[in-house]
């Protein structure tokens, strides 16, 4: 992604954030719901694109620590301000998931990321985020992710970037070829399990992927 478009997606999802606090409404996502039976029971989760927080707050109900992580601070204070009026176990920390995971090696159970690997994200950023995923897993640990794929109705619609990144409404997204998925979970992984699913009202088409840290 370079570095303009990366710098306009991050203030055009602040200003969404900020216009519409809990866009996303109060449930949480069917893929955090999937993921949370998946995960091991009572471990650490780290979810990256976090925002204002239906998802970790749904694992930090369920019985899990949660450390949210995203680039928009307006969204993780939403987030915080909702778990701390809860008691609920979560931290948050901002991240842009092109730099470095600000996270131990091995430190995590389970790491959570429903549409954003599928964000402006060239694929070598994705490889690059996709590494550090494992690294900050523990041996055996799982990454639960979805992304919008090449099946999708707005795939090839709105500005094309490159590298099948098309900007839509203000959103630019990075659609993902089965191909990349498998790609993404090679050496250092084992591919558990891969899905289609719908979400929202076009529908949004995504895989919803299973990979667990080997060794």
């Amino acid at each position: 992604m370079s570095d303009d478009l990366g710098r306009e997606q991050r203030a055009h999802w602040e200003r969404t954030y900020t216009a519409h606090p809990g866009m996303y409404g109060e449930q949480p996502s069917e893929a955090a719901v999937r993921a949370a039976a998946v995960f091991a029971a009572g471990g650490e989760v780290l979810e990256l694109g976090a925002g204002h927080g239906r998802d970790a707050l749904y694992f930090a109900r369920s019985g899990f620590a949660v450390r949210a992580t995203d680039f928009s601070p307006v969204g993780l204070a939403q987030l915080a301000e909702r778990a701390a009026a809860e008691g609920l176990p979560v931290t948050t920390a901002v991240q842009d998931v092109r730099e470095p995971l600000e996270v131990a090696d091995g430190s995590v159970d389970g790491v959570f990321a429903h549409m954003l690997l599928c964000m402006a994200l060239s694929t070598g950023e994705i490889e690059a985020l996709v590494g550090e995923v494992r690294r900050v897993l523990r041996p055996g640990g799982t990454f639960v992710y979805t992304v919008r794929h090449t099946g999708d109705a707005h795939y090839g619609a709105g500005v094309a970037h490159g590298d099948d990144i098309y900007e839509h409404g203000g959103f630019a997204v990075h659609f993902f070829s089965r191909e990349l998925v498998g790609r993404l979970a090679g050496e250092g992984w084992e591919l558990v399990g891969v899905e289609g699913l719908e979400e929202g009202e076009l529908p949004r088409r995504l895989w919803w992927v299973v990979q667990r840290r080997v060794g």
